[in-house]
């Protein structure tokens, strides 16, 4: 899979507090990020009986979490955790939303119309096809790694200059201006990689195709 420039559209979100979403418009974004993402050698645990986890806001309450609080907070504290496998909630990060499921109950978090989420996992020797990114089950080869990530857009301005660590799934996330295509570049151990990205409302919030050398 690579990740070209394709035109940019503009966008139309919403704004304001999670909403709950029908399960069918969004079956065939589930089956696709869990196709992609879910690794084999790590399936996803169902939830103890003492938990009974149902729905979303149960799943998140557990986790010290909430839908209410702000998006990039919830995101980040859901990247950096394997508990949530463990509890059954499933979450994936459209352009437009964050969307969290816990069997048949669902739940989506709208992200701002100015703003873009980007988990990339950088890789050495193995990697994983991955469109929409999956919080619960994509794994990446770096983990817990010390990086310099820069994004400088297609008019040469730097927007990102940053020191990371990937989060226990081997991704970093970066949250970038909706509608603009740029050049990411990712060093880890004095090996590097650049790959030009879009940020459109058709483009994929997961990179796995950077590989580092």
């Amino acid at each position: 899979m690579t990740v070209s420039a394709a035109p940019l559209t503009p966008r139309a979100r919403g704004t304001g507090r999670a909403r709950r979403t029908p399960l069918a418009a969004l079956a065939a974004t589930a089956a696709l990020t869990l196709a992609a993402c879910a690794p084999a050698e790590q399936p996803a645990s169902e939830p103890s009986a003492g938990q009974a986890v149902t729905t979303p806001e149960q799943a998140l309450t557990e986790l010290g979490l909430s839908a209410d609080q702000p998006v990039e907070e919830l995101v980040s504290a859901l990247e950096d955790t394997h508990r949530d496998r463990e509890l059954g909630l499933m979450g994936s990060v459209t352009p437009e939303s964050v969307q969290l499921t816990v069997g048949q109950e669902q739940l989506a978090v709208p992200l701002a119309e100015d703003r873009f989420y980007l988990s990339v996992a950088p890789f050495e020797t193995t990697t994983h096809e991955c469109f929409l990114h999956s919080l619960a089950g994509c794994q990446g080869e770096l983990v817990d790694q010390e990086m310099t990530v820069t994004f400088t857009d297609a008019r040469g301005e730097v927007l990102v200059d940053e020191q990371r660590t990937s989060y226990t799934n081997g991704f970093v996330g970066l949250w970038l201006p909706a509608d603009t295509t740029g050049t990411l570049t990712v060093e880890v151990d004095g090996r590097s990689g650049s790959q030009q990205v879009s940020t459109g409302a058709e483009d994929p919030t997961c990179l796995t195709t950077l590989q580092v050398s």
